[in-house]
């Protein structure tokens, strides 16, 4: 049987005026499923619903340029299908649209979701970088974050980076800094591809497929009008503005990352045979020659 694969879709912003747990209902709309998605508990727990005929989705009501967002989010259990799409991801429209996104992929019964990440600039992609959890995603609520400044994008879970995608412009790679996004999350069916491989399917017998959202809490600029209005201090050249405008990895958190990267991570765009044979892509060549 086929775990459900929930595709978390982070656009780690929110609006410039949320500095705890936000509503649902204020800041989100369901956008599709007929039903199937659903805020609850005065819009402090948002469920995404699956079944044969549909999935759902949600998005954003506001467009923000940089920020920092946290979800908790509790994933399908027990033998459900695969899919993708959103719970955390940021998002901008168009042929070079930019996007930033968690993806969580489906599998048997009893075998670990796949965390899978990627970064796209410019509509430029294939970053992918794939993890399995040191957790069950389904047993209780885990928070997914992002940071996303001008020099940097950070993934973190429960605090801990996996992460980090720095700005290499200055050495021809293309970086997610100029378009606004939103943060879009859904839950579909995807067994033609993302169980390993589409080799196993879904078991509707065990539908309705629920993912849970909830913690919704976000420190960004947000879009209106064209223009970026951001908390104040955010950009404070003293630095004593919000600490994710000029969040970096320190030691001990790159360490951590590293740790993650070394016992969890079985993808690395980097380090795909298939694409070194085309030629690393060039903020590959960049890591290993800072090593």
């Amino acid at each position: 049987m086929a775990r459900m694969a929930v595709s978390v879709l982070a656009i780690l912003l929110a609006s410039c005026a949320v500095a705890a747990a936000a509503s649902f209902d204020k800041e989100f709309d369901i956008t599709w499923g007929d039903g199937r998605g659903k805020i609850l508990n005065n819009g402090q727990l948002l469920t995404l619903g699956l079944d044969k005929t549909s999935g759902s989705g949600f998005q954003s009501k506001r467009e923000y340029l940089f920020g920092k967002i946290d979800m908790q989010l509790k994933l399908v259990a027990g033998q459900l299908p695969p899919a993708p799409s959103p719970p955390t991801t940021c998002r901008s429209m168009g042929a070079t649209h930019d996007k930033i996104d968690f993806e969580f992929l489906g599998n048997v019964t009893g075998e670990p979701y796949t965390l899978h990440t990627n970064v796209f600039a410019k509509g430029q992609g294939k970053r992918e970088q794939q993890f399995r959890l040191w957790f069950d995603p389904t047993k209780a609520f885990h928070t997914y974050s992002i940071v996303w400044n001008p020099q940097h994008v950070i993934f973190a879970v429960d605090g801990t980076p996996i992460r980090d995608f720095k700005n290499h412009e200055a050495r021809g790679v293309s970086f997610p800094k100029n378009q606004p996004m939103r943060l879009y999350a859904s839950l579909w069916n995807a067994d033609d591809w993302a169980t390993q491989g589409g080799r196993v399917k879904t078991d509707w017998s065990h539908a309705p497929f629920v993912a849970s959202f909830r913690g919704f809490s976000a420190d960004a600029c947000v879009m209106s009008g064209g223009a970026q209005r951001c908390p104040a201090g955010t950009m404070d050249a003293s630095g004593t503005g919000s600490s994710w405008w000029n969040q970096e990895l320190g030691d001990m958190s790159y360490r951590r990352m590293r740790w993650v990267q070394r016992k969890f991570m079985i993808y690395n765009y980097c380090t795909d045979p298939k694409r070194v044979a085309e030629g690393l892509p060039a903020e590959c060549k960049i890591r290993l020659r800072s090593k």
